[in-house]
């Protein structure tokens, strides 16, 4: 019986992601480009990257963020998450090895838009979306709360494992400063400013025309990955939807079957073993809606926020700037040498 349930799930879990990618290559994937087969491949490469950046970051890191310990606060005027950012370092630049900071999700916006600033030709990790209150709807709840929470640890860890980014004096205002405050009311400074003029001098001089090739290459490349894996996103939602129906369901079935069969003597060791069956079923049933809803779902959600981070970044005018100045640069260097 155990090794039957075992097969049951997993012939339920493969059939689950096959439906997912058969019915996006069915839909978007007009244009005939591979997807992965496997059932669990997605999940599978994911947390072997997972555990390869861990293991490496034990090894090599010296810069290590936790977020955790969230907190809810309200005030007259608004409700907000308060999450603690407990940071520990060996590098020099901080006076000391251990700080405790507490933030909210503004101050994270704040954090990522001053290394876009600062960094244009560099591509920050996305953020979780803003949520937007509908009507009197609970604003904050458990899952919410857990889910943003795990993707702002996740923010804050792949910043510091960046070598540029993780240098940056704005992330260690972010990680250091107990109020941010009189941080977040400062302008760009002058420098940025006048980056921001020049590029958009340039822009409006060169035209869409002067974006290289590969560039545009490269972004119909990141528009029809969006495309795919959105779609994948929206599907499996649909999937966990269905599912959860499916859930209710047999647990309305289980107690009509164990009712019928105080009433059928003939019939009650058959209908108690279906009402079983459906106990079984929905336990089942439950156990793939956590696996989709709690594995797949926010890796599928991060490439999504990745892809769209890529359509409105970097700035390929600043790229374009660089690339001509280092190759410049490289010829004047292998000119000099021979």
């Amino acid at each position: 019986l155990a090794g039957s349930r075992a097969d049951l799930k997993s012939h339920f879990r493969r059939k689950d992601i096959h439906s997912i990618l058969s019915l996006v290559q069915n839909t978007s994937l007009a244009d005939g480009s591979p997807m992965p087969n496997s059932p669990s491949s997605m999940v599978n490469q994911y947390r072997l990257e997972e555990d390869e950046e861990e293991q490496l970051d034990a090894n090599t890191k010296d810069l290590f963020i936790d977020v955790d310990n969230p907190e809810s606060h309200v005030t007259a005027i608004e409700t907000f998450i308060m999450y603690r950012v407990v940071t520990k370092t060996t590098r020099s630049e901080f006076d000391s090895s251990e700080y405790e900071v507490w933030r909210r999700y503004q101050d994270f916006l704040w954090l990522r838009s001053r290394l876009e600033e600062n960094h244009p030709t560099l591509i920050v990790h996305p953020l979780p979306e803003k949520f937007v209150m509908k009507g009197m709807v609970e604003r904050f709840n458990d899952d919410f709360i857990e889910t943003r929470r795990k993707a702002l640890h996740r923010f804050l860890n792949k910043i510091s494992a960046h070598p540029i980014l993780s240098y940056n004096q704005h992330l260690k205002v972010f990680l250091t400063a107990q109020e941010l405050s009189s941080h977040r009311k400062q302008g760009p400074g002058f420098l940025s400013r006048m980056g921001e003029t020049v590029r958009a001098v340039a822009n409006s001089v060169r035209g869409l025309r002067s974006r290289p090739e590969e560039f545009t290459l490269m972004q119909e490349y990141v528009e029809d990955f969006s495309n795919k894996i959105c779609s994948v996103d929206k599907v499996t939602q649909r999937i966990i939807k269905e599912q959860r129906e499916y859930v209710d369901e047999l647990k309305q079935y289980s107690p009509t079957y164990t009712q019928w069969a105080g009433s059928e003597e003939e019939l009650a060791e058959s209908l108690n073993g279906v009402a079983n069956c459906l106990v079984r079923c929905s336990k089942e049933t439950e156990e793939q809606i956590y696996h989709l809803s709690e594995v797949l779902v926010p890796t599928l959600h991060e490439y999504v926020l990745c892809a769209e981070t890529l359509k409105v970044s970097p700035d390929h005018t600043a790229i374009s700037d660089l690339l001509f100045t280092t190759d410049n640069k490289r010829r004047h260097l292998c000119s000099s040498i021979y």
